[in-house]
């Protein structure tokens, strides 16, 4: 029966390190080994050039590295990327590069599928397989990064996990992966430059302010009527707004960190008055910042972008009540790489 491999990656620096001392071997040698493993993203032991080929013959009949492969690139009219990615196990994810004048961000996925059931959501037809390993959400940065150097000049600025899945459902394997992407032995990215995505896990949410994360929250809203959000977005009758709120205001509390709302203004669901009234009420609790999205259709019909009547009285209400408002023009809609666009459907 043939043994199956650990994934080297899984191991610390320290079970590294622990490794080689068992194996006879000196310590250092799993510095070297981890720094080729994140620091130089090594897709394969043969790359590791300054350990002698003994020692990477004896790592080859140990471990695999579980690397991604980008199966499929397209490019946008607009500049963005989107990459299809195939895990080991063949399964795929996607992930986008969004690049501005100023700067570039990557939209990473975090599930292969989704956990949760937003009509409107392209990924949330998709069953969730599993979680992403830490390995696997670093391995997404890393080749957007490259991407944003070859064909923009400049490295990743930016980093959002608004891609496939809901972040706070894979919250251990999010949280080593942002470890990794910041730590100095990774990419050494500022934390203040990622951005994790949530509909709204309440517990998770406290869990995050407890933990004293560094990095930014933005919380997919789309209603502060219960009724309305529950009907695009059933799990709201599991995490009603009462407790998001309650749990929104112990962040704040805890971190004193400005909050951004993610909000599609559709026809016929949420663009009426009373709509933003309450979307006014639910942000004064403490600094916030509402970013309007421009919907993104997934081909039934059912969900309609809102009249720019209906995106005027939200601006001019928001900012008439000292809220920040931005209206986020989509970008990458030609090749399904828009906001709740991913959906698998270039996959092999």
């Amino acid at each position: 029966m043939e043994v199956k491999k650990k994934d080297i990656r899984a191991l610390t620096k320290e079970q590294l390190r622990d490794f080689f001392v068992k194996q006879g071997d000196k310590a250092f040698r799993g510095n070297q080994v981890y720094e080729w493993l994140w620091q130089k993203s090594a897709h394969s032991f043969d790359d590791m050039t300054n350990i002698s080929l003994q020692t990477r013959q004896m790592l080859e009949d140990n471990f695999v590295i579980n690397h991604i492969k980008v199966d499929q690139m397209q490019r946008s009219s607009d500049g963005t990327i989107k990459n299809a990615v195939r895990l080991h196990d063949d399964l795929i994810v996607e992930s986008v590069l969004i690049p501005t004048p100023t700067r570039t961000t990557a939209c990473v996925s975090s599930q292969v599928g989704c956990s949760l059931d937003c009509k409107f959501c392209a990924t949330a037809r998709l069953k969730r397989m599993r979680n992403l390993n830490p390995d696997e959400i670093y391995d997404q940065v890393v080749a957007i990064d490259n991407e944003s150097r070859l064909y923009h000049g400049r490295p990743l600025s930016n980093i959002v996990f608004m891609g496939m899945g809901e972040p706070l459902m894979n919250y251990n394997n999010v949280l080593k992966a942002i470890d990794k992407i910041t730590s100095p032995e990774g990419l050494g990215m500022s934390p203040k430059r990622i951005v994790v995505s949530t509909s709204g896990v309440p517990k998770m949410i406290k869990k995050m302010a407890d933990d004293e994360v560094k990095f930014k929250l933005a919380v997919s809203l789309h209603s502060a009527i219960d009724e309305v959000r529950t009907s695009i977005m059933p799990f709201n009758a599991t995490f009603p707004l009462k407790d998001l709120r309650e749990a929104l205001e112990y962040w704040y509390a805890k971190t004193k960190n400005r909050i951004t709302y993610e909000y599609v203004v559709w026809k016929g669901i949420n663009d009426k008055r009373k709509d933003v009234d309450a979307l006014v009420e639910f942000c004064k609790f403490a600094p916030s910042k509402v970013n309007l999205i421009e919907y993104n259709p997934i081909d039934d019909g059912e969900f309609q972008q809102a009249d720019s009547k209906a995106l005027d009285m939200y601006v001019s209400v928001l900012e008439a009540n000292n809220i920040t408002v931005t209206v986020r023009r989509s970008r990458g809609k030609d090749i399904d790489a828009a906001c709740g666009q991913l959906a698998n459907k270039n996959k092999a």
